[in-house]
């Protein structure tokens, strides 16, 4: 296993993955930040919390119109898969539900929550 340290919405964040997964882990937490950015920059002011659940959200949208354009269901044509194939969606998924876990244990741990 190896070990790699991510930055997501200016927090950095160690994560262990399997060997030879670095770089992809990397890319997807860069995905992840970038998502992050937009929900802070549509919403502003909101917490850690909130954006990396914001962040979490539009992820899970962009895997289901990704899968709708996949299955013929169309979407609402904005999105096109681009070649996404089913490992590039089963990574989304599995991020966008490890943001959603850590968004939920953060606010967990807030004292006002």
């Amino acid at each position: 296993m190896a070990d790699v340290t991510i930055e997501v919405g200016g927090r950095r964040y160690d994560v262990t993955c399997r060997d030879g997964e670095e770089d992809q882990l990397r890319r997807l937490a860069a995905l992840v930040d970038q998502k992050a950015a937009q929900a802070r920059a549509a919403v502003g002011g909101v917490t850690e919390v909130r954006q990396l659940l914001l962040a979490a959200l539009l992820l899970a949208d962009e895997v289901t119109e990704l899968r709708a354009a996949r299955d013929g269901g169309g979407g609402n044509g904005a999105a096109s898969d681009g070649g996404a194939g089913p490992d590039v969606l089963a990574a989304l998924e599995r991020l966008a539900a490890r943001a959603e876990s850590m968004a939920a244990h953060l606010e967990s741990r807030r004292p006002d929550a």
